[in-house]
């Protein structure tokens, strides 16, 4: 969908918040481009942070092969990233799925 400004394109950015320990990253990495063709996806590793159960992990100089968060960005038409979210559904957690609108500047 485009809006009034024909260098601007209405899009959703989707956060997925996962952790080194999540087996399914390759899997889920697989489907986002090979099935589902979304685009502009990046799987960034913190190094520190912290879930429901409170228990904090985090990377130190002597230990880099904890289990660290990992976040998988996304972004692409509404309509894409309705049928992504809900394919991706089953390889996530309930409720470490995030997303807002953004829009993709153009030039």
């Amino acid at each position: 969908m485009t809006n009034t400004h024909e260098s601007e394109t209405n899009a959703r950015m989707v956060r997925v918040y996962l952790s080194e320990s999540d087996h399914g990253i390759n899997r889920l990495l697989k489907v986002l481009h090979d099935e589902l063709h979304v685009r502009g996806v990046t799987v960034v590793r913190g190094i520190e942070g912290f879930g429901s159960s409170g228990q904090i992990h985090s990377a130190s100089l002597l230990d880099l092969s904890g289990d660290l968060p990992v976040i998988l960005e996304f972004f692409d038409e509404e309509e894409e990233v309705s049928r992504a979210v809900a394919r991706i559904a089953d390889f996530v957690a309930p409720g470490h799925i995030v997303s807002w609108p953004v829009t993709i500047e153009k030039g």
